[in-house]
């Protein structure tokens, strides 16, 4: 006897689509609800795409120093994905490029704080901080003056901070400062 095979579909979100046009306003917000009470990440989504709070950067902050930054004596590891993560999140919950601009220039900082403080010089985590100032500095240029300078300020003091790290990521860090200023 031959077995009928059944193919197995993933949903997508044009199903997720079709099942939410079927919810009245009190059905769509008991489901925003449950995804809400479903996890701290989603709570931090909706605060910050509804712009609650009084900071919604600082749990995308507290993230992204916890994993550039860790506390060594407790054994806590540095982890460049998760703190990239971290970015990635607040750009699809709001994505202003202002404060997604200040989340770049905070990695940086986080990152070469912590490399100058304990002495950290693992070349991935270098390649991945350079990789972030390239694009914080892309990002930075764009924005109205009144919001760029301050942000210009932070990344020259991460260049001056990454002098002392060796390698030539401050004078590469220079550069680009230098470049991307003589076409502001």
């Amino acid at each position: 006897m031959a077995t009928e095979r059944t193919k197995k579909i993933t949903p997508t979100w044009s199903d997720v689509k079709t099942k939410l046009a079927d919810f009245d306003r009190a059905g769509m917000l008991a489901l925003v609800q449950d995804i809400y009470a479903a996890s701290k990440e989603n709570q931090i989504f909706l605060h910050a795409r509804f712009g609650l709070g009084d900071d919604t950067l600082k749990p995308y902050k507290v993230t992204i120093a916890r994993w550039l930054w860790p506390d060594i004596s407790r054994g806590q590891d540095t982890s460049i994905s998760k703190a990239k993560k971290a970015i990635a999140d607040y750009k699809k919950a709001v994505g202003r490029p202002e404060e997604l601009a200040d989340l770049m220039v905070f990695y940086c900082e986080q990152a070469a704080g912590f490399s100058r403080d304990v002495g950290y010089s693992d070349e991935s985590f270098f390649v991945s901080l350079m990789g972030m100032f390239t694009q914080a500095l892309k990002l930075v240029v764009t924005l109205e003056p009144v919001q760029r300078k301050p942000l210009l300020e932070r990344l020259d003091q991460v260049a001056q901070i990454c002098h002392d790290l060796g390698y030539g990521l401050g004078d590469e860090m220079d550069d680009m400062l230098d470049e991307y200023l003589a076409e502001d």
